[in-house]
C-alpha cells in the first residue's frame, strides 16, 4: 500500500518546479524555492484580563491547524499593559511536511474564498523570500462551529520559504494557487 502524499506536494514536484526552472532559468531542481514551513500565530492582548480566551484560541487553532497549538508567553513585565513576564498572550502552530500542504490547500480552495468581498492578497514580502499574510476573522475556516464561537480573533501566516529573493518566493506562491491582486498582470 502506497503513503499518503497530499496534492499540493505532487503538484510541486511534477508542476511547479518545472514551471520555476523554465521561469529563471535554474540548472538544477535544487535550486528551485520551496515551501520550507507555514506558522499560525495569534496574538492575544485581550488574554490579558480573561484567562479563558488563550485557552478557546489554542483549541480553535488547533483544530484549524489539525495540529496542538502552544501559547506564547511574554518575555518581560509591562506595568501599562498590567503584563507580566511569562503570563500567556498568544498561540501559534508551526506547521512542516504534509501537514503544511494540506493545511495551504484548506486555505486557498476554501477559506480564503469564504472571506466577504475578497478581491486578492497583498504581496508585500520581507525581503528574504517569505510571506506573511494576515486574515481578521478564523471564522472562514469551516472547521470553526460559528454558533460556538465567543470572540472574534484575527491571525497570521507566515510562508516560510528556501526562496533567496522575493521575486522567487512570489513565482513559487503563486504557481502553488495563492490568489494574489495583481497575477494576472504579472503572467504575461
Amino acid at each position: 500500500m502506497a503513503a499518503y502524499v497530499p496534492t499540493l506536494k505532487t503538484q510541486y514536484k511534477e508542476q511547479i518546479v518545472p514551471a520555476l526552472m523554465k521561469e529563471f532559468g535554474y540548472t538544477s531542481i535544487m535550486q528551485c524555492p520551496k515551501l520550507e514551513k507555514i506558522v499560525i500565530n495569534q496574538g492575544m492582548g485581550q488574554a490579558v484580563a480573561d484567562k479563558k480566551l488563550i485557552d478557546v484560541a489554542q483549541q480553535e487553532l488547533s483544530l484549524i491547524a489539525g495540529q496542538k497549538a502552544v501559547q506564547t508567553k511574554s518575555r518581560k513585565d509591562i506595568s501599562n499593559f498590567k503584563l507580566r513576564k511569562g503570563m500567556p498572550i498568544g498561540v501559534r502552530v508551526t506547521l512542516r511536511a504534509s501537514k503544511m500542504y494540506e493545511f495551504l490547500e484548506r486555505l486557498i480552495a476554501v477559506a480564503l474564498p469564504r472571506i466577504r468581498d475578497f478581491k486578492g492578497i497583498n504581496e508585500k514580502f520581507d525581503g528574504q523570500g517569505n510571506y506573511t499574510l494576515g486574515i481578521t476573522e478564523q471564522i472562514i475556516f469551516p472547521e470553526i462551529d460559528i454558533d460556538k464561537i465567543t470572540k472574534i480573533f484575527g491571525m497570521e501566516i507566515t510562508f516560510v520559504t528556501t526562496a533567496a529573493t522575493d521575486e522567487e518566493a512570489y513565482a513559487l506562491l503563486r504557481e502553488f494557487g495563492l490568489p494574489f491582486k495583481n497575477a494576472k498582470k504579472n503572467n504575461q
